[in-house]
């Protein structure tokens, strides 16, 4: 990950992504550059506009993150009704027993 961030740091303050940039970036944190890793990004990089894949990906993100949202307040709302009845089943064993002593 820390040679893909490397290369989102150089886009964003608006220099080139090089491997000489990505691996400058990679020692200054104190990572060892490989050298092989290092010249696969960049490779896989030709060619691609860096803010352009990176909104295409914040929308594909959007409705998988409404999706989620969406399916947690279900299952909150499926947990409240299996509390209720679990009250209700507590209630109703406490009542049985007040009849065997009562």
């Amino acid at each position: 990950m820390e040679y893909i961030y490397s290369a989102l740091i150089l886009n964003a303050v608006g220099k080139p992504v090089t491997e000489e940039g990505v691996s400058e970036i990679l020692k200054a944190a104190g990572v060892t550059p490989d050298p092989a890793k290092v010249k696969s990004l960049i490779t896989s990089l030709e060619g691609v506009n860096i803010e352009e894949a990176i909104k295409s990906s914040m929308v594909a993100v959007q409705p998988v993150a409404q999706a989620e949202t969406s399916s947690k307040k279900e299952e909150k709302k499926e947990e409240k009704k299996e509390e209720k009845k679990e009250d209700k089943s507590e209630e109703e064993a406490v009542a049985g027993l007040g009849a065997l002593f009562g």
